[in-house]
């Protein structure tokens, strides 16, 4: 045992929790940022303003033609994978190869492709790093584990993770068509806390493929963590706190959760109005890219992504019975109050409140 250990140290091969299911999944979602939901707003960009090179076709591959966003969106497999392999430290030859594990666990696990991409680059990862320069002709041997291990267990798993994935998320979309209130609730506070605390909501919103009524209610709840502690802790932090909450991390302030779990009550109570109101009042559906619907007002990415599922839905929104609409005034309204009124509103009149009782005290919501 203890010289399994000893190997598993001397090749950084930390089973755990927080290397999986923090650092992984958070890099996860980066690179489905910067591949899918890139590439959905250069094509949105394009359609809507009508820029010729942004729609024109630049490349066809295998009968298919590619914009500039499509190229982009269809490395989404790829990236998340060396996104993954960067957060787990992989060595070169390692992180290279697995470009094709992504590759092959984002087409074979279909609508659940997020979260076959992590279940299964995780496992090639670590076997590419467990022979990486244990032999001399590693430049063979640690490709070849790496591809071969990844893209077996792609073709072996990726389709059952992909459908269990899509069956889940098409369950609390149902369930939030169905019960809209209850789940408004429900999602909001949860995807919200997921924000705050350092897991990947859009990580999470990407594996269900969360779109609709759903995807509208963890927006709300992403907004009403982001702005809701943006505007709770203005008096401690001024204008500097309010952007790098606001339009960054609401995840700064999860040291003074720690030391106060109560400074986390306003914006989750604020979460659990504004995700009905979402869903009952305003019908706020998210239809872009699923992992839009856990970015809050993360560089306006949620709201972006409501733009985008109203002009051009995703294909999951498509799929999921969703059409291009023409928004109107209400829809812009609803946007707004959801996303930045109502979080701002609220939270600041629960902070109130709850500075009085003495649950928050002067300072407790200073950033370091």
């Amino acid at each position: 045992m203890n010289r399994i250990q000893a190997f598993l140290k001397r090749k950084d091969i930390e089973i755990s929790a927080k290397r999986y299911g923090v650092d992984a999944l958070g890099a996860m979602a980066q690179g489905l940022f910067c591949s899918l939901l890139v590439g959905t707003i250069i094509n949105t960009i394009g359609t809507q303003f009508h820029i010729d090179f942004l729609t024109q076709t630049v490349a066809t591959v295998g009968g298919t033609a590619y914009t500039v966003g499509g190229l982009a969106s269809a490395m989404s497999g790829p990236a998340m994978a060396i996104a993954i392999g960067y957060a787990l430290h992989c060595p070169p030859l390692v992180l290279f190869s697995l470009t094709t594990v992504g590759f092959a666990a984002n087409a074979l696990g279909g609508a659940g492709g997020p979260l076959s991409v992590l279940f299964i680059a995780i496992i090639a990862a670590e076997l590419g790093k467990a022979v990486s320069k244990e032999t001399k002709i590693d430049i063979l041997v640690t490709p070849l584990v790496t591809i071969f291990s990844g893209v077996l267990l792609a073709s072996w798993c990726a389709p059952a993770i992909g459908r269990a994935a899509s069956a889940v998320g098409r369950i609390i979309m149902w369930a939030t068509d169905l019960q809209p209130f209850l789940m408004g609730v429900v999602v909001s506070v949860v995807i919200g806390i997921a924000l705050t605390l350092p897991i990947s909501s859009a990580a999470i919103c990407a594996a269900l493929s969360l779109t609709g009524l759903a995807g509208g209610a963890a927006v709300a709840g992403c907004c009403a963590n982001m702005v809701g502690f943006a505007v709770l802790s203005f008096r401690e932090n001024r204008w500097g706190g309010l952007v790098s909450q606001g339009l960054g991390t609401s995840m700064l302030q999860m040291g003074n959760i720690v030391r106060n779990p109560r400074i986390w009550l306003p914006v989750i109570l604020t979460s659990a109005i504004t995700g009905p109101i979402a869903t009952c009042f305003y019908h706020l559906e998210m239809n872009g890219a699923p992992v839009s619907a856990g970015m809050g007002t993360c560089g306006l990415v949620g709201q972006i992504g409501i733009w985008t599922g109203w002009v051009s839905p995703s294909q999951e929104a498509l799929a999921n019975g969703a059409a291009a609409i023409v928004p109107g005034l209400s829809d812009w309204v609803g946007l707004f109050m959801i996303c930045f009124m109502l979080p701002s509103l609220l939270s600041w009149l629960f902070g109130l409140f709850f500075r009085r009782i003495g649950w928050i005290r002067e300072g407790d919501l200073t950033l370091d």
